[in-house]
């Protein structure tokens, strides 16, 4: 009779990993109106558990300290919310200019367009106006993919509060939920692993938080040098526009481009805030990330586009938003898992040695193969 304590073959459990992991993906998938609303309310929590403990270090209630916290981030997300909103109304007030100055601008293009190929104003327009449509027709249906009906915005304005609370309010008693789930497993590592993944998304929110401020700032500073009307605004939409990583700081510069082509005498300047904008996020990317979040959240770039554009897939706009951090918390379990170390090392940022000039042969000598080739080159 075979020994029920005999250890599996690697292939085997890498395979039932790879198809434990396949079956989280498709309920992932299937349940994303109920578990993307408590992905976003794990993530407030994780950053709010800091002023949840601050509070009951004063002998506030645990339950009320939780509330607080809760109040506190709605506070800050409707003042945020106020302040785009309110900037939106008081540059609409302006619409007319501003809308005189488009089609002047509109005007000098078609007039270069005719003289530089030979294309007829009618057609011009006609084809504005069709790609026009068709851009409005799609942004329509993203919107509606992203964000669901009213109702569905609704729901999640009140779950999400609603979920953030019971998370800081019940934590120790989901944590020893995975004590009871893998029981199997020595507690110290489940332990370990839980205070990992706290550790590695803490990081990356209260990182991804500092980021964006200094990220404000500098944006601001740019377009007021320049004298565009309404820095502030700008600056700090294009800085929350980084919560889509990569793309968000782009994306965010073309508002202030085009508004500067409007209420500027010259095209420079537009040229000047993307130009601006483009060094505020090589900065970002290769300067003020890696010194303030450093190596606690070590994913590779290559993993990371990768896993921004499955998270599109999954779960839309959203997805965009939840992917790093989720590739993280993959990241630290797969770190924790013996038959998938090789994928959480995969995902991770490369040796110093990885990228050596010499970094083949120091890596045959890593894995004791150095000998072997001198061996088949001889």
């Amino acid at each position: 009779m075979p020994n029920s304590t005999e250890k599996k073959p690697y292939s085997f459990e890498l395979a039932s990993s790879l198809l434990s992991l396949v079956l989280i993906i498709t309920v992932l998938y299937v349940l994303q109106s109920v578990l993307v609303p408590l992905m976003f309310s794990i993530l407030i929590a994780i950053s709010l558990y800091p002023v949840t403990r601050f509070l009951e270090r004063y002998n506030v209630h645990r339950a009320l300290s939780s509330i607080l916290s809760v109040i506190l981030a709605i506070l800050i997300i409707t003042g945020l919310i106020w302040f785009i909103v309110h900037q939106v109304i008081v540059i609409g007030h302006n619409g007319t200019d501003l809308q005189s100055k488009f089609l002047t601008i509109f005007n000098t293009i078609q007039q270069w367009i005719t003289a530089k190929f030979g294309v007829e104003p009618g057609e011009l327009t006609a084809k504005v106006k069709e790609l026009s449509n068709r851009a409005l027709s799609n942004a329509g249906s993203y919107l509606s993919a992203a964000f669901g009906s009213v109702g569905g915005i609704l729901a999640g304005v009140i779950i999400v509060p609603l979920f953030s609370f019971f998370l800081l309010y019940y934590r120790d008693f989901f944590r020893e939920f995975f004590f009871h789930a893998f029981r199997s497993t020595p507690q110290d590592k489940v332990h370990e692993t839980l205070n990992r993944i706290y550790s590695v998304v803490q990081s990356y929110l209260l990182g991804l938080i500092t980021v964006m401020a200094i990220v404000a700032i500098l944006n601001t500073v740019g377009l007021l040098l320049m004298g565009v009307e309404y820095a502030w605004f700008f600056g700090t939409l294009a800085s929350l526009l980084m919560l889509l990583p990569y793309i968000g700081i782009a994306i965010g510069s073309i508002l202030p481009a085009v508004f500067a082509l409007a209420t500027k005498d010259s095209y420079w300047y537009a040229i000047g805030v993307i130009a601006w904008f483009q060094v505020v996020q090589f900065l970002e990317g290769n300067v003020i990330t890696p010194n303030i979040v450093g190596g606690k959240v070590s994913i590779n770039p290559l993993m990371a586009v990768i896993a921004i554009l499955l998270g599109g897939m999954l779960f839309g706009l959203a997805g965009l938003i939840l992917a790093l951090p989720l590739t993280a918390v993959i990241k630290v379990l797969f770190d924790a898992i013996p038959s998938m170390k090789a994928f959480g090392f995969l995902i991770g940022e490369p040796e110093k040695y990885h990228l050596k000039k010499h970094s083949t042969m120091v890596l045959l000598k890593r894995w004791k193969l150095k000998d072997k080739l001198d061996k088949d080159n001889k």
